[in-house]
């Protein structure tokens, strides 16, 4: 499966601390460090994913 990672709109450039990307994968989303790709990622199911998605929400 060839996964198009997309890094977030919150990482600001090749010196941020905090870089992440997503990927559609076939049992959900994948979530990366985005400066260390090849270490892996981990899957979230799409309602764990909207979970965390609504979580984060809630703690701004």
């Amino acid at each position: 499966m060839n996964v198009q990672w997309r890094k977030s709109t919150h990482s600001s450039g090749v010196n941020d601390e905090h870089c992440v990307e997503l990927g559609r994968l076939a049992p959900g989303v994948g979530i990366r460090d985005s400066k260390a790709p090849d270490t892996g990622h981990l899957t979230l199911t799409l309602a764990q994913f909207a979970g965390l998605i609504s979580q984060l929400k809630r703690e701004q």
